[in-house]
């Protein structure tokens, strides 16, 4: 049987994107606290071909997920990328991994105990390696805001602050939703609008010496419509 994706192909045209998405994948990220928080991931790889190939094995892509089980995160990001890249023998090498990241909580109106935040590495090499963390964190009213703009106290959801960074050093996720949660309203601060909110954090981030790149997208939830502002840095 002919390998059909290693056949030269004569018609010139490049394959942008080829790949695999929706990988349901078991990940430990690093905990601040704990020093280690296993989660579930969802994985997407994807490579962009020369012209000269009209395909890929697609199960390359998994046994390179798996010759790095257990030992993903932004030490060594850049070395799945660079084999890909390799292995593969494509222009430039994608993985997106999307994670949820748990915090213990003292939010009024949690039950639960735990704050999810949502967390997305995007990593990409061509020329030179990216690699941009984002974490979605989600803006408590506080107490004496609720009933607020018709939310109920079991939810008291003022909005969310998206935030993407590129480092010059290693951040905690902690850190990242620390600054976040200084930039928005406390107990004795009035309702600030998105524009506010996504201004202030990016001035926090803007000072932070480990971050070499930002931005910031805040959303303020209202009855029927939402309100957006984004910040981005430096």
């Amino acid at each position: 049987m002919k390998d059909i994706q290693n056949l030269s192909d004569d018609r010139r045209i490049n394959i942008r994107k080829v790949g695999v998405k929706t990988i349901s994948y078991p990940l430990t990220v690093l905990d601040k606290a704990r020093r280690l928080q296993p989660t579930i991931a969802t994985v997407n790889m994807y490579v962009n071909l020369p012209h000269c190939f009209k395909g890929t094995h697609m199960s390359r892509f998994i046994e390179i997920l798996n010759r790095f089980h257990g030992e993903i995160n932004l030490h060594n990001f850049h070395l799945i990328l660079e084999e890909m890249k390799q292995r593969l023998d494509a222009e430039a090498a994608h993985v997106e991994i999307e994670f949820p990241y748990f915090l213990q909580s003292d939010s009024p109106g949690n039950s639960l105990g735990v704050d999810r935040y949502d967390c997305t590495l995007h990593g990409s090499l061509q020329e030179e390696n990216v690699l941009t963390l984002e974490v979605k964190v989600p803006i408590i009213l506080p107490l004496q805001h609720y009933n607020v703009c018709g939310l109920p106290n079991s939810m008291g959801r003022w909005g969310s602050a998206n935030v993407a960074v590129r480092f010059n050093k290693f951040m905690w996720i902690e850190d990242i939703i620390n600054v976040v949660d200084q930039g928005v309203p406390g107990q004795d601060d009035s309702l600030d609008s998105a524009e506010t909110v996504s201004c202030r954090i990016g001035e926090l981030l803007s000072e932070h010496s480990a971050i070499c790149w930002f931005k910031v997208e805040v959303e303020n939830y209202s009855t029927g419509f939402s309100t957006f502002a984004s910040f981005e840095g430096p």
